[in-house]
């Protein structure tokens, strides 16, 4: 809205200039000077008014006109006089001294006005260097006031552990006294690390929230510029304007963008970036202490973070802040769905169950896209089927139900999808088949879904070979029904995952006999690091673990070939089959119609975990197999 006030502001003082200093338009009634001296010789003119060239007057029949001298006429006057016209003479009109000078370097004005605004509009517009155009060195943190917090960590939820080390920061800044009689010395930075979405700048607002002191929060990227030596002025401004308001907090989100190792190549040489770091570190522990400030940090990359930042005394702590397990999902989603108008059948710990892997901020997202659900349906309440349809959009992608696939394509698919649940089913270890669907959904034309049954922090290697086997079922299912021939690109993303899971228990995990429980790295720094002999040792050992466990797959459905087709029909009446229909197919029962999400604890809405089958060769996010 400022910038279009001004360039209103400036059109209208150019129409008002132009109108000004423009040519005179001639009139319908103006009268040729020609005419106006025949007149006044006829005696046709009764009176005039002269103002510098301008003659306006009045005829003998009250008629006006106007008219205007070409230059000096010496006998003008002697005309007039001797024809008995009334004579009334005005000075010429004269500009003020001020409008003059404006019109004289009205254009140099108007440059400078230009130059302004582009400068506002490089340098980013809003923050503290925006406000002012010319101070490009101010800091464009933005403070919050103690009562503009309103976070606490009633709010935060999933990360108990990040909670209570940063807990201490509360009792520091609202009792300092309480540790200084001690010795103790407040900490000067906490570097918070974690993935993205767990609740990192959350978890921030929240220590201010708690300590009621003020809270300047400011983006990595926003001290570096164009232009070097403004990012170090910029710290040096939020520095100074911190000091005046201590205790106080400074929060720099992705920190990473300012923090990178310097001489180290990462991220390309940036004399900017490195004078920006370098007036953070002495701001942060120099000659001049900066008591009563606490500067947060945030990152999903400490790994490139300069090794100054971290030593004791600058970030002296490190907080990790994870993905949340069961029951940190159970309490987050708690926070959520107090905001919204809740079912009775939605209950969180199910919800939880089913979502392993999701951080705070995909379990807000689901809690938001059920309760647009649920609106779309014009319903009163957000109930478990709305949970259940936003957890499958997240994780799968909305529903394609208007692709076109024909009758074979569909069958193809229904064998692929039984082939993975008939193997999941059968493998000694590997999480329940839970959900088998048809539909495309995103990029892929079907999936099965396993449900975990709580979540995992490692895998042995039994399971590990289940897996393999699993993601080997689609296609051979496929082989075994329309032939070696008729075999799709539908296996293309499970043959690479596949691949991926089996070179990292050869050379990162050791579960090779042969090659031993080593790490096998084939580049370090652009320098190999093993012999071309053990690379060859190597593709042969991830070849048997792929082949051995491809057999036992085919194994498996050569002998329950008969559950293969009864799936498979299952799937093209239904297109989509529960676990209660897996069951009874598997015992070789007739399954009933779909009853879809339980409330039962024992058999919750699971995520996907083992298969997509995919319509192009470039397949679907790996964690979508395991």
């Amino acid at each position: 809205m400022k910038n279009i006030a001004l360039w209103v502001v400036i059109a209208v003082i150019l129409m008002s200039v132009f109108n000004n200093l423009g040519p005179r338009q001639v009139k319908a009634d103006d009268m040729d000077y020609s005419t106006f001296i025949a007149s006044i010789k006829s005696g046709a003119v009764s009176s005039v008014d002269i103002q510098d060239r301008t003659i306006t007057g009045t005829l003998t029949d009250n008629t006006k006109f106007t008219t205007y001298s070409p230059s000096y006429d010496p006998g003008l006057m002697g005309d007039l006089l001797n024809n008995g016209v009334a004579v009334q003479a005005k000075p010429a009109e004269e500009s003020s001294l001020l409008m003059q000078i404006f019109i004289s370097w009205f254009p140099m004005l108007l440059l400078i006005v230009v130059w302004i605004v582009f400068m506002r509009q490089m340098q980013g517009g809003g923050g503290g260097g925006g406000k002012n155009p010319m101070s490009f060195g101010k800091s464009k943190a933005k403070m919050l006031n103690e009562d503009q917090v309103k976070v606490t960590f009633k709010d935060v939820a999933g990360v108990e552990e990040a909670k209570e080390e940063v807990a201490e920061l509360v009792e520091f800044l609202r009792e300092p006294a309480k540790f200084q009689k001690l010795g103790g010395k407040m900490p000067r930075g906490i570097l918070m690390c974690g993935s993205p979405g767990t609740g990192k700048t959350l978890l921030a607002k929240a220590i201010a929230g708690e300590a009621k002191v003020p809270f300047f929060t400011i983006s990595g990227s926003d001290f570096v510029e164009m232009f070097v030596g403004v990012g170090a002025s910029r710290v040096r401004d939020m520095f100074e304007q911190a000091k005046k308001h201590a205790p106080c907090i400074i929060f720099i989100d992705e920190i990473d963008a300012v923090g990178r190792s310097r001489g180290t190549g990462v991220g390309g040489g940036n004399d900017e970036r490195e004078q920006t770091l370098n007036q953070l570190l002495v701001e942060m522990d120099g000659f001049e202490g900066n008591e009563g400030i606490i500067v947060i940090a945030a990152t999903n990359r400490p790994d490139v973070l300069d090794p100054a930042l971290l030593r004791p005394g600058r970030f002296d702590r490190q907080v990790i802040v994870p993905l949340p397990d069961i029951r940190g999902r159970e309490q987050i989603l708690n926070v959520h769905l107090s905001k919204v108008p809740a079912a009775e059948d939605v209950k969180a710990s199910i919800i939880a169950r089913g979502t392993p892997g999701f951080s705070g901020a995909d379990l807000a997202n689901l809690v938001n896209e059920a309760s647009l659900f649920a609106a779309k349906s014009s319903q009163r309440f957000v109930t478990m089927e709305d949970m259940e349809k936003a957890k499958d959009k997240i994780m799968m992608g909305a529903e394609r139900r208007s692709m076109v696939m024909t009758e074979k394509e569909k069958r193809n698919t229904a064998y692929h999808e039984a082939g993975h649940a008939i193997v999941g089913r059968l493998v000694p270890v590997h999480d329940p088949v839970y959900k088998v669907t048809i539909i495309p959904r995103g990029r892929a034309l079907g999936v099965t879904m396993f449900l975990p049954e709580e979540d995992k922090h490692s895998q042995s290697r039994e399971e590990l070979e289940s897996h393999l086997s699993v993601a080997y079922g689609g296609r051979l299912a496929e082989e075994l029904i329309f032939g070696v021939d008729a075999i799709t690109t539908g296996a293309s993303n499970d043959i690479e995952v596949a691949t991926d899971i089996a070179r990292s228990m050869v050379t990162k995990w050791g579960f090779s006999e042969n090659m031993g429980p080593q790490a096998y790295v084939e580049s370090r720094e652009n320098h190999k690091v093993i012999s071309e002999d053990t690379a060859k040792q190597i593709d042969e050992e991830i070849r048997t673990l792929i082949i051995r466990n491809y057999d036992r797959a085919e194994k498996i459905l050569t002998d329950n070939i008969d559950i293969l087709h009864a799936m498979s029909d299952a799937l093209m009446k239904y297109e989509t089959i529960d676990v209660d229909q897996i069951d009874a197919i598997m015992e070789g029962r007739e399954p009933g119609d779909p009853k879809g999400w339980s409330d039962d604890n024992s058999s919750p809405t699971p995520p996907p975990s083992a298969d997509a089958t995919d319509s192009e060769t470039a397949g679907k996010p790996a964690d979508l197999l395991h």
